[in-house]
């Protein structure tokens, strides 16, 4: 058997290494604000249950392996001791992908990745619509593991409130598996799903921010054909198609609408994602 000594690996190798080897893991979207107000939302895989009473949920917002810099939701959480966790399921993996690129500070991720704030009832912090869970929880206790880089931070949670879509329950009360449809982050690109085929990829955001489903036409945003999925994927292009893009496309498409939504659609089933957002914005 292959034998690793921690602090004689390379780091980055290492950290890929105890994803591939601990998993799956559920996925945090954490929701905080800062002592502005302003809101942050995070998706975070260093996370799960560790208690019932009190309910308690841990997860780490590390500080970063390449430049030790910490994250802003760890920033927010000193600043407001309180965060709702939203948990995400496979309709939401393409906009909680979005949600992980690393935006400039201030930078509101609920319009970037499309989601929809809600206002919470026992915290500051906003729900997420979307998520099928949401557990509204204050802030008990951070412990720092160390100030090196790739460090865990780890941010131990009472939940004083949640909220349940009552889509995802058995007639019994409680949460079918089959119907909440939970993912979790495996190694690399991979993630896994509790029904269907179970594992599948996603691609990381690349080192430049997604343009943001708010950057979206709103014919395009407000589709009835196009899925939260499949606005999460057009978001997460680098840039809008230019006008030569779109031009050189229309030549190609003589749809009109809906009809331009559901090729689009196909296209990025297809993974042609650029080409469908040329011809969604062929039809404007």
């Amino acid at each position: 058997m292959k034998k690793i000594v921690p602090g004689e690996a390379n780091l980055q190798q290492f950290h890929q290494l105890l994803l591939g080897a601990v998993a799956p893991r559920p996925i945090a979207l954490a929701s905080t604000i800062d002592k502005d107000g302003k809101p942050n939302l995070s998706p975070f895989s260093f996370f799960n249950v560790f208690g019932v009473n009190p309910p308690t949920l841990i997860f780490s917002p590390s500080r970063r392996g390449r430049d030790n810099t910490t994250k802003d939701t760890f920033e927010n959480i000193k600043q407001h001791a309180e965060v709702v966790i939203n948990v995400v399921n496979y309709e939401m993996v393409e906009q909680n992908n979005l949600s992980s690129n690393e935006f400039a500070k201030g930078v509101n991720e609920f319009e970037k990745s499309g989601f929809t704030p809600i206002a919470s009832e026992m915290v500051k912090p906003f729900r997420v619509k979307e998520s099928p869970v949401q557990f509204e929880c204050v802030v008990k206790q951070v412990i720092e593991t160390s100030q090196l880089p790739a460090a865990g931070n780890l941010v131990i949670c009472e939940i004083v409130m949640i909220h349940i879509n009552e889509n995802v329950l058995n007639a019994k009360g409680g949460i079918d598996q089959e119907k909440i449809d939970l993912i979790g982050r495996l190694g690399g690109n991979m993630y896994c799903r509790t029904t269907g085929n179970a594992s599948f990829e996603v691609k990381k955001p690349g080192e430049i921010p997604g343009i943001g489903v708010d950057s979206l036409p709103d014919s395009v945003r407000n589709s009835e054909i196009l899925t939260g999925n499949d606005l999460g994927k057009l978001g997460g292009l680098p840039a809008l198609p230019t006008d030569e893009d779109i031009k050189q496309l229309k030549l190609k498409v003589p749809y009109e609408l809906p009809e331009i939504h559901h090729l689009a659609k196909s296209l990025i089933v297809e993974g042609k994602v650029f080409e469908a957002l040329c011809v969604l914005m062929s039809g404007i």
